[in-house]
């Protein structure tokens, strides 16, 4: 039977990509792998499947398998997908913030929403219950980050290390500096000294290093992490300015730390 006259050519091209192992695919893909149907009626197709709950689309022209376990939410994790859709938008990508840090084993508060660094501005992905917020940063490297194996595949992840300086640097856009301190007390078993290199503390903001060595040194006791990136800051030459712990608060009125050249406006919760 040709494919154009078999109702269920689609449901039947899903139900073995789904065998596969496979929960996403484009448009594109389905018009390559049937150039004698239309446009229009593979749309009424997916459509239909659609309304039966088989696939959602997630991304214009990007859709989800949706398998039997998951059928009551309508969607799939998005760490089961968001390597694929970042690959189908061609941009680089990285699990992040509270996000990278469950995934590392140091979110007791699982976060409602999910995280993701690309290169450049995205509108917010709202689905069926799902929420993908997107950071942007100019320069992604491959090796300040972990591939992590998932059901489906893999997906980049924040290394410990990078996950904490971006939870200070984006502190208000996760819930404050009581919770990214919450999450760094956690996640500080996981920073290893020896993964505070040059060229990832290149990467950091001078602000960012003053306020992550603060904490590692007066909140969270990790000294040997601190001292390391004092040392690269006394070794590069990089002066100290005073910053607000929390940024955008009040300046004046407060303590100050001396070494860090922090201005204490806040006082500092962690949740244990």
């Amino acid at each position: 039977m040709r494919k154009s006259k078999n109702k269920n050519y689609l449901l039947s091209w899903i139900e073995k990509q789904q065998s596969w192992g496979k929960y996403t695919f484009s448009f594109n893909q389905i018009k390559q792998e049937f150039p004698e149907i239309s446009e229009t009626a593979i749309l009424l197709a997916l459509s239909r499947l659609s309304k039966k709950n088989r696939i959602v689309s997630i991304y214009k022209g990007f859709y989800l398998i949706i398998p039997p376990e998951y059928s009551a939410k309508g969607v799939l994790p998005p760490v089961q997908f968001i390597d694929d859709l970042m690959s189908f938008i061609n941009k680089p990508y990285y699990v992040g913030l509270l996000s990278a840090a469950a995934i590392h084993g140091a979110a007791h508060q699982q976060p409602q929403e999910y995280f993701v660094v690309t290169s450049t501005k995205q509108i917010t992905t709202q689905k069926r219950g799902i929420k993908i917020n997107y950071f942007t940063k100019k320069k992604i490297s491959d090796n300040l980050l972990d591939k992590i194996k998932t059901e489906t595949g893999y997906v980049k992840v924040s290394t410990p290390e990078l996950t904490a300086a971006d939870l200070v640097y984006y502190q208000n856009r996760v819930g404050g500096i009581n919770r990214v301190c919450s999450v760094i007390n956690e996640l500080s078993e996981e920073i290893k000294p020896g993964k505070l290199t040059r060229d990832f503390i290149e990467t950091l903001s001078v602000t960012t290093i003053q306020r992550l060595g603060y904490l590692f040194d007066r909140i969270v006791n990790q000294p040997e992490l601190a001292k390391k990136l004092y040392h690269f800051a006394l070794n590069q030459k990089i002066k100290f300015y005073m910053q607000p712990l929390k940024p955008g608060g009040n300046r004046t009125g407060f303590k100050n730390d001396k070494k860090w050249k922090i201005i204490m406006n806040t006082e500092v919760e962690i949740d244990e």
